[in-house]
């Protein structure tokens, strides 16, 4: 009698164990193109489909490769599927953003950081001001710029949305993931860096009335002194300016503008841009 009750208790710290050994069992994770993670076990694998069980499941599921970005097995390993024109590149947020179709002799302009280097603050609306302005200088100059093409900037900022890429983190992510992302060969990467400062001036003016005395020497009377304090705004930007074509850098400038006004980054950007490969004088 003892003896059936200590296999029992023996077996009943069996089962025990092996379910909790079973609960915290790592488990494979399938990562898809659309963005969803499956936690699995899988079981078999093959050139077209791939087979995997739930947590706490028996029935397999069959799953299409061509719907997986990526495998990451509980063993550590991983294992990343082949990109294709139709398929997808993984992005620096581990996200699986969609390569566009290759477009060659194309430029692209990506969003402008414009960042206060004292904060470290940045502002999406000058970013997107930033990179507009640039967008058109280049139509503009198109004529100096064949045989480029410019891509259109609805289409350059839609790419990067639904690769989750914006101003905020254009600059973590590699030359070459953009160019699969964007579909071009050629990319044009600027950053706009400033600090503002305040200067104060001021300015005293003299008035009076005079009149001539008895012996007909002029006499002031009525001094009025008037003493006038302004404010002076004064930005001192730095202009980051980079080219790529097919991954490579083929052309980077800094400039600082003459004018410490509001706007002077404008000009620098037509300045760098006037000096590099892509601009032909004509």
């Amino acid at each position: 009698m003892k003896l059936r009750k200590i296999v029992s208790v023996i077996l009943m710290l069996f089962i025990s164990v092996l379910s909790f050994a079973q609960s915290g069992k790592k488990l494979d994770k399938i990562i898809k193109r659309d963005y969803q993670i499956i936690e699995c076990s899988i079981a078999k694998m093959s050139d077209k489909t791939v087979e995997y069980s739930l947590p706490g499941e028996t029935v397999q599921i069959s799953l299409d490769v061509s719907q997986i970005a990526r495998i990451d097995f509980a063993s550590g390993r991983s294992q990343t599927f082949d990109v294709t024109p139709n398929s997808a590149t993984p992005n620096t947020s581990g996200q699986v953003a969609a390569s566009a179709e290759m477009k060659p002799n194309t430029i692209a302009i990506l969003p402008i950081p414009y960042v206060n280097s004292g904060t470290l603050e940045t502002s999406e609306e000058m970013a997107k001001f930033a990179q507009n302005d640039l967008y058109n200088k280049l139509l503009d100059k198109s004529a100096n710029l064949f045989p480029l093409t410019v891509q259109d900037l609805r289409v350059t900022n839609s790419l990067l949305h639904k690769a989750g890429i914006d101003y905020k983190n254009i600059d973590e992510t590699p030359i070459e993931d953009l160019q699969k992302i964007l579909g071009v060969d050629n990319i044009l990467a600027a950053k706009v860096s400033y600090t503002i400062t305040e200067g104060s001036t001021a300015s005293t003016y003299n008035s009076g009335n005079a009149k001539v005395s008895d012996d007909n020497k002029k006499v002031k009377t009525n001094d009025v002194s008037t003493t006038t304090a302004s404010t002076q705004t004064y930005y001192n930007y730095m202009v980051y300016f980079d080219m790529y074509k097919n991954g490579t850098k083929i052309y980077s400038q800094t400039r600082k503008p003459f004018l410490n006004i509001k706007d002077s980054w404008m000009d620098s950007i037509s300045y760098l841009l006037k000096r590099s490969p892509i601009y032909v004088k004509k």
